[in-house]
């Protein structure tokens, strides 16, 4: 559901486009970097996080080094559309922390799914509790990354 923000201006967006890069950027650093005065960029930090600009202050994580080796993606056909039974099926794939990403589309398929797991076999745990034994799934069909190309959550801002 869209908001009705206040607009902001190249200041703002060359301060968004540094901080989505690296959200741990000094203040003086994001200052010198678009010639605006200390003061001014903190107030403006503050400001496009109380507005909802910024909603998150995270570190990305390697999956690579922590051993979570593999990207699945999986489109998932629902049994019944009552909003009551996309509420409880929206709701269990929020509560599953493999799941990254988790779209509600458009077309022959209800969801996409991304999930990182450590490997097949959590996958197949996983298909029991949200496919199987979760109920209100007709089909779901899986697809496995062979390669990471590109993962990213940056926004591209020329466009605003």
């Amino acid at each position: 559901m869209a908001k009705s923000l206040k607009s902001i201006d190249d200041f703002d967006r060359k301060i968004l486009n540094i901080i989505q890069h690296d959200n741990s950027t000094p203040v003086r650093e994001i200052a010198d970097k678009i010639n605006l005065s200390l003061p001014a960029v903190a107030k403006r930090l503050q400001r496009l996080k109380t507005t909802g600009y910024v909603t998150h202050n995270k570190s990305v994580l390697s999956p690579d080094l922590l051993g979570i080796n593999n990207t699945i993606i999986v489109n998932v056909s629902v049994e019944n559309e009552a909003v009551k039974e996309l509420d409880e099926i929206r709701e269990r794939f929020m509560k599953c922390p493999q799941i990254q990403h988790c779209y509600y589309v458009t077309g022959d398929i209800d969801f996409v799914l991304i999930l990182a797991v450590k490997d097949m076999q959590e996958y197949e745990r996983l298909t029991r509790e949200l496919f199987f034994e979760g109920g209100n799934v007709r089909r779901f069909r899986t697809y496995v990354a062979m390669e990471r190309v590109k993962s990213s959550q940056d926004l591209y801002l020329s466009a605003i």
